[in-house]
């Protein structure tokens, strides 16, 4: 029996910039790598808006449970300071990608420790809302799908 080889936590980053750069291209946009990590990691050009969009992405090999005991959750953290105007969150197990603007990104990250955004998505269909009404579950983010984004987006 052969084990796959463990990926490298910079393999898997750039997995989610390749499929973000995959599934960016396959409607029309193009995207470029940048060489340096400045908190940005592709820049868009955006035919429709007629202009560059910035985008750092945030990848997820597969979920994972949450608080390490917890039911299976994908999960994201991001600088509040980045640069960035969109933030891509992807989940390379499945080849999702949720696609937000930095304020959707302040505005729906569950916890917000000084400096940073942490975000986080339940797998579990059966998933009951937080008490604070934060969304948590996969169907409360469809609404943020790159599929469901790319009209007023890019």
């Amino acid at each position: 029996m052969t084990t796959s080889p463990k990926l490298s936590t910079q393999q898997i980053g750039k997995l989610g910039e390749l499929l973000v750069q995959y599934r960016l291209l396959s409607i029309g946009v193009e995207s470029a790598h940048l060489t340096t990590d400045s908190g940005i990691d592709l820049v868009a050009y955006s035919h429709s808006r007629k202009e560059a969009i910035t985008i750092q992405v945030k990848t997820n090999l597969k979920p994972k449970p949450g608080g390490g005991k917890g039911k299976l959750a994908l999960d994201w953290w991001v600088p509040d300071n980045s640069p960035a105007e969109i933030f891509t969150l992807v989940d390379v197990s499945e080849n999702r990608i949720w696609v937000f603007t930095r304020d959707e990104m302040k505005s729906k990250a569950q916890q917000q420790p000084e400096g940073r955004l942490h975000f986080f998505i339940h797998t579990d269909q059966n998933i009951k809302r937080r008490k604070d009404g934060a969304a948590t579950s996969l169907q409360e983010f469809e609404e943020f799908l790159l599929e469901n984004r790319i009209g007023s987006l890019f």
